[in-house]
C-alpha cells in the first residue's frame, strides 16, 4: 500500500476524524459530527502542543484513518519516556485492508525516534475485536485502567 500518507493533521480534516470517531456504538453516544466547534478548539490545542501528534491517514486524497500519539517524559523507570496512541479510527471502507496496522507501526516507529521506552494505550472493555488487534500486534493487557468524568 504505498498510496497511503501519514501525515499531521489539518483543520480541513477535522469534519472527516469526527465522522470516524462516531461511526460505532460508543462515539455515537458521545461525538456531534454536526458542531465541529470544540474539534477545531481542541486541534489547536493540540497543534500548538509539541508531545502532541494527530495524524492522519490519506489515501487518493481521502482522509481514511487517524490517530492521536502522546509523548510523555517520566521519572518512573529509571526517566523514561513513555507514549500513549489514543483516538485510533479506520475508515469503515478500509477495514481490514491492513490500514490500522500501517497507524500503529507510524506510531511505534515514531515513538522510539522521540527516544520513548515504552508505548501504550487503553481500549474500552467492550471493543473485543480491538483487543484481539492490539495484541497480533505485540501489546500486552498488562494493567486495569480507570477514568473519572469530570
Amino acid at each position: 500500500m504505498t498510496d497511503l500518507e501519514i501525515r499531521a493533521v489539518v483543520a480541513d480534516d477535522i469534519p472527516a476524524i469526527v465522522g470516524m470517531l462516531a461511526d460505532d456504538p460508543l462515539g455515537a453516544q458521545r461525538e456531534s459530527p454536526d458542531d465541529l466547534g470544540p474539534y477545531l478548539a481542541a486541534w489547536e490545542r493540540l497543534d500548538a502542543a509539541p508531545h502532541q501528534h494527530l495524524v492522519v491517514a490519506v489515501r487518493a486524497g481521502r482522509v481514511v484513518g487517524t490517530l492521536q500519539l502522546t509523548v510523555i517524559p517520566g521519572l518512573s523507570r529509571r526517566g523514561a519516556t513513555r507514549s500513549v496512541i489514543e483516538a485510533v479510527r479506520v475508515h469503515a471502507d478500509e477495514r481490514g485492508s491492513g490500514l490500522g496496522t500501517q497507524l500503529i507501526e507510524w506510531a511505534i516507529d515514531e515513538s522510539r525516534r522521540q527516544g520513548c521506552q515504552l508505548v501504550q494505550l487503553t481500549s474500552d472493555k467492550t471493543r473485543a475485536d480491538a483487543h484481539r488487534f492490539y495484541e497480533r500486534l505485540g501489546f500486552t493487557a498488562s494493567h486495569v485502567g480507570f477514568k473519572l468524568p469530570l
